[in-house]
């Protein structure tokens, strides 16, 4: 068999894959920039990882602080008297190296989200604005040499060349842009401005909220507005806020910002919102931000929310005080009808409780020649006027403390004549046709200027001889300036207000001058001074500070009552005049004979007050010194009355003052004794009404009780 052989075919060959040439090169590329990458981290790590460690180290961290609502103000029966408003607030906070076209990029974008009304803007304001939004053109305008200066210098010369073409250039939105530019840059660095808190609406919150990230330095949240329930009662003695563009006063500058304060911060600006900014002000929230290198805040965390101002309640009793108000006006009007009152233009009432100094009412009101009132409650304290015969009491005391008359010193009342002078003699007994025989106490019940006169010249240690010379020391006006000051006349009354006037001395050292000193017609005192003389006489020779604060209170938890009570403020009594009792008695017993004595000068009046009245009535021939310059030092009347009531146990003291209440011989009117028994009449009217309401403001968890007048107050401001 033959052998066959059959040849074996090859396998066929699996084809070898071929890399494409552009894969390679990719992978090729990949590998070097790899390598670039490695290479460049190893740089950074080995060769300059300290620098930039240093770097990142260099982050400061900050705190910002944001206001946070001041306490409110309750009156003595928690009628709440000023109050905060929360509105909506679109603010900016920048950092210590914003750039102002960084300002700028925000301000226009925000002009997109927010509507904005263009404030009134100032040349200055609209040049800065075009320099910055033509920073290449304001530079080329500039000379080679020019532009080689020192930055202020340079941008003295750009504002130079900014012509009346450019700015009249500007559009509507450049100008809203502007405004809102102007607002950021209010602030100092890291303190918070408002560029919109009045009118924001909830549409616009949403806006600016969901733009944050785009809107560096700027945030939504809530502000506060003070609004006043009782519209102008009280308003010149509660004060005023500062706004955030007035900042701290310039004069407190050093003072508030040792204080933790910045420089834009609304602070008290007057009287009580100033008096007592530590306990309205509250603490600001604090937040800690971290800042880069570049000033640009990385991070912010709130550290401290803050708390809210703690509250003020005012010894004031706001219903009697509008009452009180209402009785100047009404008055003064009907003063204004009798002849000779042209320059009457004024008119006060300071009510005290005389043993605790706490102030019931502090009243003034002044009428324009339009016939429109405002109030002038500082006036009471701040304007001093001749008070007249109302200070009597205090020249009997001040005898009896010089050692120069005693209880029982008996003076005939008749003219006084030095030689050389006019008689000077009392109202009833002008030519001597009624020679009394005084005591005190009915020198004080007929108001006679002769037992005064007498009493000053045993002080001076004159003897009196009829047309004979008036020999006495000049320092007679001092030694009686110092008993009167133990009244609270011609001193400080030590009221927790600001700016206190003590009075004017009289400058005429004629030594005959001291008989006008006896009867209150040398010396000026202010309307607080005669309340606080009315009360030391009331309380039994005690001279206590008079109070504005009752006490200082937490703020309220609910809205609905009150917070607890955080201070007491407890009387203060300044010092107690140097006479026995004995004495201060005749003197309360003069007082009384004045109100009640068959021939007391106020015996007509005080009949429908339910509690015995005593008192001093007053009239003093000044000159007159008001706003009315054309008659300046024209011979006028001030007519005063010091009272309080009960006699026995007195619960309210008072002083009235009418400055310039007329020219002539004779008051007709009797304005200021019918002033002085409607505000006691007042006073026990509003006490019984309560009694009988059964009104308690003593309770543990005392109700605000004007929240109907506060909501319509707050509503008011809103609108």
């Amino acid at each position: 068999m033959k052998n066959r052989f059959i040849k074996k075919t090859d396998k066929p060959k699996k084809k070898r894959q071929v890399i494409p040439l552009r894969l390679n090169i990719l992978f090729f590329v990949i590998f070097i920039l790899f390598s670039a990458l490695i290479l460049r981290l190893g740089v950074v790590q080995i060769v300059q990882g300290e620098t930039y460690k240093r770097q990142l180290e260099e982050t400061d961290d900050v705190s910002v602080t944001k206001n946070v609502p001041r306490g409110v103000i309750y009156d003595r029966n928690y009628n709440l008297l000023v109050g905060n408003s929360a509105v909506k607030s679109i603010t900016y906070t920048r950092s210590q190296k914003t750039q102002a076209t960084e300002m700028i990029a925000v301000a226009k974008k925000l002009d997109k989200l927010v509507a904005i009304t263009p404030e009134k803007l100032t040349e200055r304001d609209l040049q800065d604005y075009w320099i910055l939004t033509h920073q290449k053109e304001s530079i080329a305008r500039l000379s080679k040499a020019d532009q080689t200066l020192d930055g202020g210098k340079v941008y003295k010369k750009q504002i130079a060349g900014v012509t009346p073409d450019d700015l009249a250039s500007l559009t509507d939105e450049d100008k809203r842009i502007a405004t809102i530019y102007k607002k950021m840059t209010a602030g100092y660095a890291l303190s918070q401005v408002a560029l919109k808190s009045k009118g924001v609406t909830d549409a616009e919150i949403a806006r600016v909220s969901e733009n944050l990230e785009s809107l560096p330095g700027v945030d939504t949240t809530t502000d506060w507005n003070r609004f006043y329930t009782y519209d102008e009662t009280l308003r010149s003695i509660l004060g005023s806020v500062s706004t955030e563009k007035q900042g701290i006063p310039s004069d407190k500058v050093d003072y508030y910002l040792a204080q933790g304060y910045s420089r834009n911060d609304r602070v008290g600006r007057s009287y009580l919102e100033a008096q007592y900014e530590s306990v309205l002000a509250g603490q600001k929230s604090k937040s800690n931000s971290v800042l880069d290198s570049s000033g640009n805040i990385i991070e912010t965390v709130e550290k401290y929310e803050g708390s809210k101002g703690k509250d003020l309640v005012l010894s004031v009793d706001v219903e009697l005080q509008k009452k009180v108000e209402e009785i100047l006006r009404k008055n003064i009007k009907l003063a204004k009808s009798y002849g000779g009152s042209d320059l009457l233009d004024r008119a006060f009432v300071v009510a005290m409780d005389p043993y605790t100094g706490q102030v019931l009412s502090l009243a003034g009101q002044k009428i324009e020649d339009t016939g429109k009132f405002e109030d002038y409650s500082l006036g009471s304290f701040t304007t001093a006027y001749n008070m007249g015969s109302a200070v009597k009491g205090a020249t009997v005391l001040s005898g009896i403390m010089d050692g120069a008359i005693t209880e029982n010193t008996v003076f005939t009342d008749k003219p006084i004549k030095f030689k050389g002078t006019d008689p000077k003699s009392s109202w009833f007994n002008r030519h001597g046709e009624r020679p009394l025989s005084l005591t005190p106490e009915s020198a004080l019940e007929i108001s006679s200027n002769s037992y005064m006169y007498q009493t000053a010249m045993k002080m001076a240690g004159a003897k009196y001889v009829f047309e004979g010379p008036f020999r006495a020391s000049p320092k007679t006006f001092n030694e009686m300036r110092y008993y009167y000051n133990q009244f609270g006349l011609g001193v400080r009354t030590g009221i927790d207000l600001p700016g206190e006037q003590v009075g004017f001395k009289g400058d005429d050292k004629t030594v005959g001058k001291i008989l006008d000193f006896a009867i209150g017609q040398y010396d000026s005192y202010t309307p607080l001074q005669l309340a606080q003389y009315s009360s030391t006489i009331a309380n039994g020779g005690h001279r206590i500070a008079p109070s504005m604060l009752k006490e200082i209170r937490d703020p309220s938890s609910n809205g609905d009552t009150v917070g607890k009570v955080a201070t007491e403020i407890e009387p203060k009594i300044l010092n107690q005049i140097g006479a026995p009792s004995s004495a201060i008695k005749t003197v309360q017993d003069g007082f009384y004979d004045v109100t009640h004595g068959s021939n007391g000068t106020g015996k007509a009046y005080f009949k429908n007050v339910p509690v015995p009245v005593a008192g001093k009535t007053g009239t003093a021939q000044a000159f007159y010194d008001g706003p009315k310059t054309e008659s300046r030092m024209a011979d006028v009347w001030n007519t005063t009355f010091v009272g309080y009531a009960p006699a026995e146990k007195p619960e309210i003291a008072i002083s009235v003052v009418i400055p310039w209440q007329y020219r002539g011989e004779t008051d007709q009117s009797k304005v200021s004794l019918k002033i002085a028994e409607q505000v006691f009449e007042t006073y026990y009217d509003l006490k019984k009404e309560r009694a009988e309401s059964g009104k308690d403001s003593s309770k543990v968890d005392q109700p605000i009780n004007n929240k109907a007048a506060a909501a319509k107050a707050q509503s008011k401001l809103n609108d």
